[in-house]
């Protein structure tokens, strides 16, 4: 009989502890539902995390709650927040991962062009004489005109017209082994 009255109680309490769990849904949901909107701006996200917020307040103790609203609002707005947080981190993820899509994906006909070029470059360059090869090193690895005129022992004014020749041979040498005569 004692174990029968204890059920009883029980789901009266539960039953009251649901019907003034129903009544604060239906009375602070839209509350809540804005306090999310004016961080996340899209209706169907505010929801969704406005049903995890009345969730976890559902398993709360709401006798040890002194304000109703400001812990909705509070909830309601460390939720947004944290949405936005996860979603910026998915993000970050997917572009990260297309990033390395996209080094990854590189066919062996661009390895074996790449390395062609590079012979063909190292071939010319093994063709022009000291000078010309340093001015053209140099050059093209961000190095100023006094630092090249240093290096090879000619005067600053004239690294420009040294580089130049330079230049054209270089193409010119290069054209031919390409078969690019023209």
């Amino acid at each position: 009989m004692e174990v029968q009255a204890k059920l009883a109680m029980n789901s009266i309490l539960v039953q009251d502890d649901t019907d003034s769990f129903r009544d604060l849904f239906t009375t602070y949901y839209p509350f809540v539902v804005r306090q999310i909107m004016r961080i996340v701006k899209e209706q169907q996200t505010a929801e969704d995390i406005a049903q995890d917020v009345f969730l976890s307040f559902y398993h709360t103790d709401r006798t040890a709650i002194e304000n109703i609203p400001a812990w909705l609002s509070r909830a309601s707005i460390y939720a947004a927040y944290n949405h936005l947080r996860s979603e910026k981190r998915r993000q970050n993820r997917h572009e990260n991962e297309a990033a390395d899509k996209e080094m990854v994906i590189r066919s062996s006909e661009d390895a074996w062009l790449e390395k062609e070029a590079i012979e063909g470059v190292r071939e010319v360059l093994a063709k022009l004489d000291e000078r010309e090869r340093t001015l053209l090193v140099m050059k093209y690895s961000g190095f100023p005109y006094v630092e090249l005129a240093k290096a090879t022992g000619t005067e600053v004014g004239s690294v420009g017209t040294l580089l130049s020749r330079a230049k054209s041979k270089f193409r010119k040498l290069y054209d031919s082994l390409r078969g690019d005569e023209g």
